[in-house]
């Protein structure tokens, strides 16, 4: 079945883009970026920004938000069968409309992909199509904050991720 993810998360002032892969099965049934209750996502981001983990969702997304980070995903469409990003059917992705994203959101200079699969397929089916001037952002790859990236505990991923707020407070 071929799965839809959600529009893009951000305010015209966004100064950094976060982008995953694809929703998992979870967030795609609660309709909410990284809702599976595993994901360090929203731990490491309350903890980054100071606010607390326990808001409901569109309140975390608001302190997104308010700290100039957008949020979104590589793929508008796929072939998935269950939540596993190696599960993606490569030939079947859909990329989000990356060139009219970044004509609205001109303050965006850096990318963080949450994970290795986020990073290829951007590099892969983005950057590949050649489309004009997506190759001059900085691009930096994160550990996945997925429970199925569990090689790394949480205090290490959020180690790795303080990169977003440090770049956001040298700007």
């Amino acid at each position: 079945m071929t799965e839809t993810g959600f529009p893009c998360v951000a305010k015209p002032d966004a100064r950094v883009l976060i982008l995953g892969s694809m929703p998992g099965r979870k967030s795609l049934d609660q309709q909410q970026y990284y809702a599976h209750p595993q994901n360090s996502f929203w731990p490491i981001m309350a903890a980054l920004f100071g606010f607390s983990v326990e808001l409901d969702y569109d309140s975390r997304l608001a302190s997104l938000l308010e700290h100039k980070i957008a949020l979104w995903d590589v793929a508008h469409q796929c072939v998935r069968p269950g939540s596993l990003d190696q599960a993606i059917e490569m030939d079947t992705v859909v990329a989000n409309d990356f060139a009219t994203f970044f004509a609205d959101h001109p303050a965006v200079k850096t990318i963080f992909f949450n994970g290795r699969k986020a990073e290829q397929l951007y590099k892969k089916i983005v950057l590949g199509s050649k489309q004009q001037g997506l190759q001059s952002l900085v691009i930096c790859m994160l550990p996945s904050t997925s429970p199925a990236h569990a090689s790394m505990r949480r205090p290490q991923k959020l180690e790795q991720w303080t990169i977003i707020k440090e770049t956001l407070e040298s700007d």
